[in-house]
């Protein structure tokens, strides 16, 4: 097996617009580019991930499940990205100015949830 590095995740979302917005406008992650289905609706929004590789966001009309930060349940826990340690107080300042509230902290990472509510958490592990 020939392994070559991270290339993409996709997450479905019920609002793409909406959590395409959080990651492209919060995050800076740039829009790469927007598919659409034979009928013209939208179908997905990609966006660059800095590092490599993209985050797919897929269209789909169910509910998302409301989950509390910390389960038991298998399955996707949540998206990391790496912060250098300097730029961390401006991360968090970035998040309480667009009404996103911190959702856990720790001495490298602290979480918040886009707007379907999946965790992203963003980290200057092992940087002090």
């Amino acid at each position: 097996m020939d392994v070559q590095g991270f290339h993409h995740v996709a997450i479905q979302a019920r609002e793409v617009e909406r959590v395409t917005a959080f990651y492209r406008d919060l995050l800076g992650f740039p829009e790469l580019t927007r598919h659409h289905r034979p009928d013209g609706s939208l179908r997905s929004i990609w966006v660059g991930v800095p590092g490599g590789g993209f985050l797919a966001i897929e269209d789909v009309a169910g509910t998302p499940e409301e989950l509390p930060f910390r389960h038991e349940r298998p399955g996707l826990l949540l998206l990391a990205f790496r912060i250098s340690r300097a730029s961390r107080t401006a991360a968090v300042e970035t998040f309480t100015r667009a009404g996103v509230p911190l959702e856990h902290e720790t001495r490298w990472t602290f979480y918040v949830r886009d707007p379907e509510g999946n965790r992203v958490a963003l980290s200057h592990h092992p940087d002090d």
